[in-house]
């Protein structure tokens, strides 16, 4: 097997040109997939964080109803000591006594008053929790739907594209081998300057194939003749005319 020092200068942009066309179709499947493995993540995340607010309003429901429950009690509770009071009223001695009832029944009753105001702002309360709750509840309900047909959508092309894709992975690996140390390193790194991965390109209508900056015919006629590597001097990306 020839060594990658000892690769000509066509022989290097072959092989940088082989390697970059095998990534491409890496970069082709990953878009494919495309933004789905985010937006199931994000979808996983509104999820948590509308499971959390539906829980804290059923939390914060029950201990409305509870109060309201509470006071109901109390209400009773006043109401049975008022009749008791009324009872006491009907044997009092003197006007001290029946002042002293008429106080606690009056006392009773204000508590009464405020039990019934407390029922009120709890009912309130317990209303605007509960439209809050169905609200997010309906969101919690589309969201998990979302998520499921997602997953599923995400599922069906990782399975179609997987075994490629390794495929691919290996072939790029394997040619990775052939290009020489110095060369591979200055292809990746012109590879994630670019959103669309591209480090080798061709001429197209004279112009680099990358940014589309015009190529002088002089330099075209350097870049057809192979005896050196030549980037573009606009976007810095090798260009090759095989």
């Amino acid at each position: 097997m020839v060594k990658a020092k000892e690769l000509t200068v066509e022989e290097k942009l072959i092989a940088l040109n082989e390697l970059q066309k095998i990534d491409s179709k890496i970069d082709e499947i990953k878009v494919l997939r495309g933004e789905l493995p985010m937006e199931v993540k994000d979808l996983e995340d509104e999820i948590e964080g509308l499971t959390t607010r539906t829980n804290k309003l059923e939390r914060e429901m029950q201990e409305w109803e509870n109060s309201v429950s509470n006071n109901q009690n109390a209400i009773k509770e006043a109401q049975t000591q008022i009749a008791k009071y009324n009872e006491q009223s009907k044997q009092v001695r003197n006007d001290r006594e029946y002042d002293a009832v008429v106080k606690s029944i009056e006392l009773q009753n204000l508590e009464i008053q405020l039990c019934e105001k407390k029922i009120r702002d709890a009912n309130a309360k317990i209303r605007e929790r509960k439209s809050y709750y169905e609200e997010s509840m309906k969101k919690l309900e589309q969201k998990q739907k979302a998520l499921v047909d997602k997953k599923e959508e995400l599922t069906k092309i990782t399975a179609e594209t997987q075994i490629e894709e390794e495929k691919l992975g290996k072939k790029s690996i394997s040619q990775s081998k052939k290009i020489e140390n110095r060369l591979l390193s200055a292809y990746r790194r012109i590879r994630t300057s670019y959103k669309n991965g591209l480090a080798v390109v061709t001429i197209e209508r004279d112009s680099c194939g990358g940014c589309f900056a015009k190529i002088p015919p002089q330099r075209q006629l350097e870049i057809r003749q192979k005896k050196r590597i030549i980037a573009c001097e606009h976007c810095g990306r090798i260009i090759v005319e095989l």
